[in-house]
């Protein structure tokens, strides 16, 4: 507001001289001033009140004086603000390379202040920045994961597993969240576990996040441009930096049963309705699944509303020039955060998230409650204790691929929904697989997930065993909405032709033999999603 002020009136003070200059121009060769060089209407009151408090006109040591005194003023007034904004770039220059050189796995440990403060004010000057990994698709993927931390029950298992999306065109977010429940094969072995303890195996193995964010590129199909990796202390610690964060509770929660400290119980409870948490509260709303109707999955939701909050709140005016807040907040962070996003690659994030409309959030969690869910609730045996875990409902991971690829545009699966509606296609499943279970497992698919309408099952034509699945297609393309998912999502293969297996005389559209391979796929048996959260609140 000040710079704004003394500018104004330095203009004022400039086109006021340049008037009296001109009018002295004229009055020596008797000629009045032309309307075009005269003061303004809308300025007469202005010009007319600084020439009152201005000596008089042929006072020249006097207007002389007062021009050099104002501009001597105007410039120390300068040189002091630039000075205190200097300072300030310098200083958080060097707090964000310090901070840096702790949170960053990858950091070039040789890299110095000058080089870090370089890569900071580059941008400010030059209005250029370093081009962020996945710009040039227009989209950036940061794999954010939340574990208790060292010292605490749970320590690097992560119970927050989350793929924040930023559009770079549209200015779009999305978050997408993935159960820690998951069932998941360790890559590059032949061994299966739980998502949430893949970070901590990539630790014990000295992979580090590798190992959870090959899982998590698998599973949705995107590339994992970075990651950031918070604990328990430092959530808290960033929150309470903020001054609080202000979340709307949608249900009122009373859990007798939230882990408290040295393995023991404590009762959390909040009413429905609008509330500023402070880091203690905000993490227990996060944690908190007890007393959750969705379980695990109503806590991904609540995770996705807590981000939103703090990223309105960190974004704020207020904050961000709240230099106190900020340097806590970096201290906090360099203590508890751990990511790959180089120096200078910080400022193009935090332009691109400052024009990302936080209002306008897109929320997506793999769930497991409805027949028509992504996922569905099974269990595995280690030895004798039986483990609840989440599969995809389909015989891979093409839906939760499907939902990452189009999570800024959910209306095109709607639409393919639609078309594959109109199709209405007849289908007829043929098991030429080892298990005799299949054929209804898969017209049980068929028919409540994937939402066709006419399928039946036909004994096979000899009782050969068949390797891999097929789908003959029997319209000539003629529906190639419903021919594709059953595709993709079964999945099977599309022959060229029938090789005399098809009856002549089948009048289905889309004819499913299937084989051997779709056997270990759809091995799991279904539970009840009432086990699953009733084994989840007996979990400690």
């Amino acid at each position: 507001m000040a710079i704004a002020y003394q500018s104004k009136n330095f203009d004022i003070f400039l086109r006021l001289g340049y008037h009296k200059i001109m009018d002295g121009i004229k009055r020596k060769k008797g000629t009045a001033l032309p309307d075009s060089e005269a003061p303004s209407e809308r300025n007469n009151d202005i010009y007319l009140g600084l020439q009152n408090n201005l000596p008089p006109p042929g006072n020249r040591i006097g207007n002389k004086k007062s021009a050099k005194n104002y501009g001597k003023g105007f410039l120390i007034f300068f040189i002091i603000s630039f000075t205190i904004t200097l300072f300030w770039v310098i200083f958080f220059s060097w707090k964000i390379h310090s901070t840096s050189k702790k949170i960053i796995i990858t950091n070039d440990n040789n890299s110095s202040f000058v080089s870090s403060l370089k890569s900071i004010v580059a941008p400010i000057i030059t209005n250029k920045r370093e081009e962020l990994k996945g710009e040039e698709k227009n989209r950036i993927n940061i794999l954010l994961l939340g574990a208790a931390g060292e010292g605490k029950a749970g320590k690097n298992l992560t119970d927050t597993i989350m793929i924040m999306s930023i559009n770079t065109q549209t200015k779009k977010l999305a978050l997408l969240s993935l159960p820690r429940d998951l069932y998941v094969k360790i890559p590059e072995t032949k061994s299966y576990s739980k998502i949430n303890s893949l970070y901590q195996y990539g630790l014990s193995n000295n992979e580090g996040v590798e190992t959870v964010k090959k899982s998590v590129e698998e599973i949705t199909g995107l590339d994992i441009n970075y990651y950031l990796i918070i604990n328990y202390d430092g959530f808290k610690k960033v929150i309470d930096d903020l001054g609080g964060v202000n979340v709307y509770v949608e249900r009122d929660i009373y859990d007798t049963r939230f882990p408290g400290s040295n393995f023991s119980y404590e009762t959390f409870k909040l009413e429905k309705g609008l509330h500023k948490m402070d880091g203690e509260t905000a993490l227990k709303f996060v944690r908190e699944r007890h007393n959750d109707p969705e379980g695990d999955f109503g806590r991904a939701k609540r995770q996705q509303n807590m981000i939103q909050a703090a990223k309105s709140k960190f974004f704020s005016f207020r904050t961000l020039l709240n230099v106190f807040a900020l340097n806590k907040i970096l201290d906090d962070l360099g203590n508890n955060v751990k990511t790959d996003i180089q120096i200078d690659e910080i400022e193009g994030l935090l332009a691109i998230s400052r024009e990302v409309d936080s209002q306008n959030i897109t929320n997506a969690v793999a769930d497991a409650w409805e027949k028509d869910s992504l996922l569905k609730v099974s269990h595995v045996f280690y030895g004798n204790i039986r483990a609840f875990i989440l599969v995809p409902r389909v015989g891979n991971w093409s839906e939760i691929q499907e939902l990452s690829e189009n999570i800024f545009d959910l209306d095109a699966i709607r639409r393919k929904e639609a078309e594959i509606e109109k199709e209405n296609v007849k289908i007829t499943v043929i098991n030429q697989s080892s298990d005799r279970q299949l054929a209804s497992k898969i017209r049980d698919l068929l028919e409540s997930k994937m939402k066709f309408k006419s399928v039946i099952v036909k004994s096979p034509p000899t009782p050969d065993i068949r390797e891999e699945t097929a789908v003959y297609d029997r319209t000539g393309k003629n529906k190639i909405f419903s021919l594709n998912e059953i595709i993709k999502k079964l999945p099977a293969r599309l022959p060229p032709e029938d090789s005399g297996i098809i009856d002549a005389r089948e009048d289905s559209d889309l004819v499913i033999v299937l084989g051997r391979d779709l056997e270990e796929k759809y091995s799991f048996e279904e539970d009840s999603i009432e086990e699953f959260n009733k084994a989840q609140e007996l979990e400690f």
